[in-house]
């Protein structure tokens, strides 16, 4: 099985990913975000360094994501702190105009490419938790993080992963109250619902909402 943790930045994506890994006895695949040369000039003016951000990561991500394909075996599943279909979400809130057809005409051609996800594992979190979180990684780069531009983002993301995607399975999971790092049993019943999302055994079954 395909598996990709979806939500905001400081969501917890990566933490998860990692702890669901051994689980699910997968391949671990995750975003490569921190040698994009532009980022920590967009976080300090958005307008200018936009377009530079958006393409680097939207090639850096086509490459990883068609690693997959060789990631993925009988024996190993892959499981991603990211998707493909991410990067168009935060195309449409920094860029516009020319950048913004130019940007959807290389992503469509790229996106034809890209194999999906068995299941989209989308963590929801308020933005008031985002910002908590965000401030307690402490990384250089995000110390003046916009909380507006990270309550838009909530936003696109709700309605983008919220309501689900057509033709694709979304669980959505609550995490302003969990906390499966410290606490075991909140991860154990992440994996159960992960697990009766896709109808692989183990699992205790319980009313999917």
């Amino acid at each position: 099985m395909y598996i990709a943790i979806e939500g905001v930045i400081g969501v917890g994506k990566t933490t998860l990913a990692r702890l669901l890994q051994p689980m699910f006895n997968a391949q671990l695949l995750l975003e490569v975000f921190e040698e994009n040369p532009f980022l920590a000039d967009f976080y300090a003016d958005r307008g200018r360094y936009a377009f530079q951000t958006q393409i680097f990561f939207l090639l850096s991500r086509y490459h990883q994501q068609r690693a997959v394909s060789k990631l993925m075996t009988p024996e190993q599943g892959v499981i991603a702190d990211y998707t493909f279909k991410k990067d168009a979400i935060f195309a449409e809130i920094n860029l516009e105009g020319d950048e913004l057809d130019t940007y959807h005409q290389v992503h469509n051609a790229l996106a034809e490419k890209i194999i999906l996800p068995h299941l989209i594992v989308y963590l929801r979190a308020t933005t008031d938790v985002l910002m908590q979180r965000i401030a307690h990684r402490d990384r250089p780069y995000e110390r003046d993080m916009d909380r507006n531009y990270i309550a838009e983002l909530n936003q696109a993301y709700e309605s983008f992963f919220g309501d689900g995607i057509t033709g694709q399975r979304v669980l959505v999971i609550e995490t302003d109250h969990l906390n499966y790092i410290a606490n075991a049993e909140d991860l154990k019943w992440v994996e159960n619902r992960i697990r009766q999302s896709l109808d692989m055994p183990p699992y205790q079954a319980e009313l999917l909402l």
